[in-house]
């Protein structure tokens, strides 16, 4: 019996949160018995935790997926023994299930790189099995590689690196792009993998004109089913097919036809980031859902927010915030995931920290606009203390605070006053 390829499963991020428990469940059902789960820890293993990682993925697949899981620990090279690189070696080839996850990309492609880890990835992948590639593995996988850090925190040039390239080996001319809808930066644009737009425009002008971008939302996974020839879409987010500029989006549960992947005219209309579509059939997006919904909630209140920051307007800084913490609040009550709530706060959390640098920063028109802004913030503050969120009224507090302004606590309310 000839044997079928396997599944490239690629995720923005969330590999190992309850996002993608589900996931991971329905793609070791798929894979030839027994599975033998292995998690790879190069990408993080020049940090002193890499070891706290492999044991949370083991953990996780143990408490979560009810498998056991083993590593493969490949962290340096240099370092390895003869017999523990070919130990690893031998994990990998055994396993119908290979995890790969968060770290810096170019450490774990200079470590792969003139070893026999490409070939064994995609030895397990054409003899049925599953490679999953999340967060900073996802960038290793096509035929660049984003150097995220290099880039972001060190501040070289815009550049590319050759990546492993496995995608290659069943036709798909791809860079994989996680992070894609990041906005961990705020006031600041970090969206497409912490590039930002300007940085990212460029950075896709430099690759060649057959390559074509696939942009992984977090929390959101593209299954390519290589025997199917189609892949899928699962998670929370959205998954983006970019190509000279014009792009299209799937949601979660959309089939994506792997020739789209390769070049081929999709269904759907190609349109700008932000324009409208070209001609052509009628998209049929899918309507989000669930949790899918309840993100994209967020990601719009952030938009509104980092909006009105930029455009120093206070009713919109405002409405975002009490917009968030109406969400919140009512994902609380709805018993959402505890952990999708805390993330959430956490975004909440960022947001007045955001309007703290605002305020400190604000200093034309101020007696116009301070005023409303404070009393909004200590009208929330109010609301959080009447819930018994002492953490998040704190918060509002330390803010107001950290920007020169003072609330005193009156059996009348509260008062601020200018330090």
């Amino acid at each position: 019996m000839a044997v079928k390829n396997g599944i490239i499963a690629l995720m923005g991020s969330g590999e190992l949160t309850s996002t993608m428990v589900e996931v991971h469940k329905d793609l070791v059902g798929s894979v030839p018995a027994p599975a033998k789960p292995v998690f790879l820890d190069t990408p993080a293993g020049f940090q002193l935790n890499a070891d706290l990682l492999s044991g949370k993925a083991v953990e996780y697949f143990r408490d979560h997926v009810q498998r056991d899981m083993a590593v493969s620990s490949f962290k340096n090279r240099e370092e390895l023994s003869a017999y523990d690189a070919e130990l690893a070696f031998a994990r990998l080839r055994e396993s119908h299930y290979v995890l790969i996850g968060p770290g810096s990309p170019t450490y774990a492609v200079r470590q792969w790189r003139e070893t026999p880890i490409p070939r064994i990835l995609t030895a397990r992948v054409r003899a049925g099995g599953c490679l999953v590639a999340a967060s900073a593995a996802a960038l290793t996988v096509g035929r660049f590689t984003l150097p995220v850090y290099e880039i972001y925190k060190v501040g070289d040039p815009l550049h590319w690196v050759d990546g492993i390239d496995v995608l290659s080996h069943f036709g798909l001319s791809l860079v994989v792009i996680p992070h894609w809808n990041n906005a961990e930066g705020g006031a600041h644009d970090t969206r497409y993998c912490y590039m930002g737009e300007p940085r990212f425009r460029k950075l896709e002008a430099m690759l060649p004109t057959d390559c074509t971008i696939l942009g992984l939302d977090e929390h959101t996974a593209c299954l390519v089913d290589l025997e199917g020839d189609q892949a899928s879409v699962r998670g929370i987010g959205r998954v983006t097919v970019r190509r000279g500029g014009a792009e299209i989006h799937y949601s979660k549960g959309d089939v994506i036809p792997l020739e789209v992947l390769r070049g081929a005219d999709p269904s759907k209309p190609w349109a700008s980031p932000g324009g409208s579509a070209s001609t052509g059939p009628p998209a049929q997006a899918s309507e989000p859902e669930g949790e899918g919904g309840f993100w994209q909630e967020i990601h719009g209140i952030e938009l509104l927010f980092r909006k009105g920051l930029e455009s120093r307007q206070t009713k919109d800084i405002i409405r975002a915030v009490l917009e968030l913490d109406r969400l919140v609040w009512q994902a609380a009550m709805d018993r959402e995931s505890d952990e999708q709530v805390a993330q959430a706060r956490e975004i909440l959390r960022d947001m007045l920290v955001f309007v703290g640098v605002h305020l400190d920063s604000c200093s034309v028109d101020a007696d116009r606009t301070l005023p409303p802004l404070v009393e909004e913030l200590l009208s929330l503050r109010a609301r959080f203390r009447e819930k018994k969120m002492w953490a998040e009224a704190d918060e509002i507090r330390d803010v107001l605070q950290h920007a020169g302004i003072v609330v005193e606590d009156t059996p009348q309310g509260a008062r601020w006053k200018l330090s």
